[in-house]
């Protein structure tokens, strides 16, 4: 089985990348400089100047918070439209940034115009996690996985058109945000983060992070360029709840989605840079299902290879750690499953949503009391990070499950979460209940949002993954991000997956 068709998701990176590529180097002679590669002139420090500093034909900053403004004669330090570019290298831990349409300040982070994030490894100080990973524009349209590696060169672009603003990390597009009109700002931002024109500045985070550029360099465009076609980004209250959480820390990721029949790689990352929203893309992972080895399974991680999305393993049926070894599940960011398929106590294997092989519940309180053994088994002898589709009930009960889902059950479960460093997904489809998700947010469990797509048409917006974010007062603290190789299910759990 080829990649095409276990996953009809062919990237077609190469080509989009050629064209981009294509568009960004044209009229490569108004391309100017901004940096001679020897000293600091046209650039002025805010706050720790000591901070800046010229090595090896690179501006190098490590120190002390400092912003180097771009404050020399092309332009006369103003510019609207423009595509700006640099390369850069983030040492290990290290946190920058690049801003536009800004202008200079004395001290603290610039309040005006836009930051592109310069992150691939910095984690956050003190009680405060930075998630948003290189590409990122800032609270705006968040990357929560960096493209590129710590110690290497690479290359970042900003193009602004009017009121469209792309960013591609190398030739990877990870932003294309159209500004709505009016603008739409978070609410701690003030009206800084939206369009006009003014400077770049370069920064340096902390004393612990160290960065350095070269070759940077501007291409200013004309005051009335356009880009044909473009789609202002949505503005309703959807748009400004997710706007709100990305500019509020919160992980604004779906990490339950499937490339199926008409929804490509391609119209996810479409999707993605229309909606702010990340994706995680799943492998269905088990017996009746596409990927069954360990071949298949490096054919679809080596087919998002390069993309900015989480690649997923969704765990099915039981049966799937026999499949499988550590070193391929290993390839993948995180794993999730469910409890829709077991075997009851005669033997007699189920799939939740299949009407026919659930057969008639005469008992659902037996039922139950399986189910919640089952889901508690399942959370405690498989190595996965995510419990997907949590208290999923078959249709001919699903009607009871206020009733069915009693607080010892519920409680049993959460705690099963709990114990198992595991996160407990809010589905889009409406679970867990509101009340569960109480339960668990006072149990420390971490939350995570999840679609479960069958096509393109319901990979909707985590519309109400936002309403509990509300009704259950969620904080960016309570929700789940993959944890890095050595810290993960598999890393800590795949002893019971199949020997190499």
């Amino acid at each position: 089985m080829n990649t095409e068709q276990m996953t009809r998701r062919t990237f077609s990176g190469a080509a989009l990348a050629a064209t981009a590529a294509g568009v960004l180097r044209a009229a490569s002679s108004d391309w100017i400089p901004l940096f001679d590669g020897k000293s600091l002139k046209g650039w002025r420090a805010a706050e720790s100047t000591s901070t800046w500093r010229v090595e090896g034909g690179a501006l190098t900053a490590s120190g002390p918070r400092s912003h180097l403004f771009y404050a020399g004669p092309v332009r006369n330090a103003q510019f609207k439209n423009f595509e700006l570019e640099a390369e850069v290298m983030l040492w290990p831990g290290s946190n920058s940034g690049i801003y536009f349409h800004t202008a200079w300040q004395e001290s603290g982070w610039p309040s005006k115009g836009f930051e592109v994030q310069l992150n691939n490894t910095h984690k956050g100080e003190g009680g405060y996690r930075e998630y948003k990973k290189t590409g990122s524009l800032y609270g705006v349209r968040n990357q929560y996985k960096s493209l590129v590696k710590d110690n290497e060169w690479f290359r970042i672009r900003i193009l602004v058109r009017g009121k469209n603003i792309q960013v591609r990390v190398q030739d990877a597009l990870v932003v294309d945000y159209t500004e709505p009109d009016p603008p739409l700002v978070a609410s701690g931002d003030g009206q800084g983060r939206v369009l006009s024109s003014g400077t770049f500045a370069l920064q340096g985070h902390d004393p612990g992070s160290r960065v350095a550029f070269r070759q940077i360099r501007v291409r200013p465009l004309p005051d009335d360029i356009t880009v044909p076609g473009a789609v202002a980004a949505a503005s309703d209250e959807v748009a400004r709840q997710l706007l709100e959480l990305s500019a509020q820390n919160y992980p604004v990721v779906d990490y339950h989605a499937h490339l199926r029949p008409g929804m490509a790689l391609e119209q996810v990352l479409e999707r993605s840079r229309a909606t702010g929203i990340f994706y995680g893309l799943a492998v269905n992972c088990g017996l009746n299902f596409p990927a069954k080895s360990d071949e298949a399974l490096k054919e679809f991680a080596e087919s998002l290879k390069g993309a900015p999305v989480y690649t997923a393993l969704q765990a099915e049926g039981r049966e799937w750690v026999t499949y499988v070894t550590p070193a391929a599940v290993g390839l993948f960011d995180y794993v999730f499953t469910d409890a829709m398929t077991w075997t009851d106590n005669r033997g007699k294997r189920m799939r939740l949503w299949i009407a026919d092989e659930v057969g008639t519940i005469s008992d659902p309180q037996e039922f139950m009391d399986t189910l919640v053994d089952r889901i508690v088994g399942i959370l405690e002898k498989e190595p996965v990070d995510i419990y997907a589709n949590p208290t999923y009930l078959p249709a001919q009960i699903a009607p009871q499950y206020d009733a069915l889902w009693t607080e010892e059950r519920m409680r049993r479960v959460i705690r099963a979460v709990k114990a198992n460093d595991i996160a407990l997904e809010i589905n889009s489809k409406g679970l867990p209940s509101e009340k569960f998700i109480r339960m668990a947010k006072d149990e420390g469990v971490l939350f995570t949002f999840g679609t479960n797509n069958t096509g393109p048409n319901d990979l909707g917006r985590c519309e109400y993954g936002l309403e509990m974010v509300r009704a259950c007062k969620l904080r960016w603290q309570d929700f789940w991000t993959p944890r890095p190789v050595g810290e993960r299910a598999v890393d800590r759990r795949g002893g019971v997956l199949r020997k190499a």
